[in-house]
């Protein structure tokens, strides 16, 4: 593990977070990121990442990819996205993760840092196109705890499986930083 690994590490462990378990270990996964209710949930889980010495890309709306703050954001696994066209999005990502090499893709199912009762179905599609696994990713507030979680198989049945993702996250009682933003079914 390089120093900057060791750094975020630290920052995470000083910060009064707990990493359960180790990123995944294949080339290409997908990590969803319950509960979503705050810009330092990616903070939080970019620092459980590098402390392994792990990269991970995030999808970020393309409009806060200014100078200085779009610099920061890619190296920081930041990909930009146009959220007007999600086909050609979902294209992308599907296409990025055909390419060689390792790429771990964190999503918020959510979608938003709001309250929202129905999460959208995108990870579904780019995991099926790209035959990659999913992993229900989490971090806790309430716990300060954060990790990968357990790989979710997924079926052919998109609403179905989310039903049965909502309701595993429902059962691990997680809090978000804003709980009232985090509706669970």
């Amino acid at each position: 593990m390089d120093i900057w690994g060791k750094c975020c590490g630290f920052l995470l462990r000083i910060s009064g977070w707990t990493a359960v378990g180790v990123p995944a270990k294949e080339d290409k996964c997908i990590i969803l990121g319950v509960p979503h209710t705050t810009f330092l949930d990616f903070a939080v889980s970019y620092l459980y990442y590098r402390s392994f010495g792990e990269h991970a890309k995030i999808m970020i709306k393309k409009e806060f990819f200014v100078p200085p703050l779009g610099w920061l954001l890619r190296a920081m696994g930041g990909v930009p996205v146009d959220r007007t066209n999600p086909t050609t999005m979902l294209r992308s990502i599907i296409s990025e993760m055909e390419r060689p090499g390792r790429f771990h893709l964190a999503i918020a199912p959510e979608g938003t840092r709001k309250p929202v009762r129905r999460w959208k179905t995108g990870f579904h599609l780019i995991a099926r196109s790209a035959n990659v696994p999913v992993y229900l990713g989490f971090f806790d507030w309430g716990r300060k705890r954060v990790g990968k979680g357990e790989r979710f198989e997924l079926s052919d049945d998109a609403a179905a499986d989310m039903k049965r993702i909502q309701e595993i996250y429902e059962g691990m009682q997680l809090k978000g930083k804003h709980p009232e933003n985090y509706l669970t079914h």
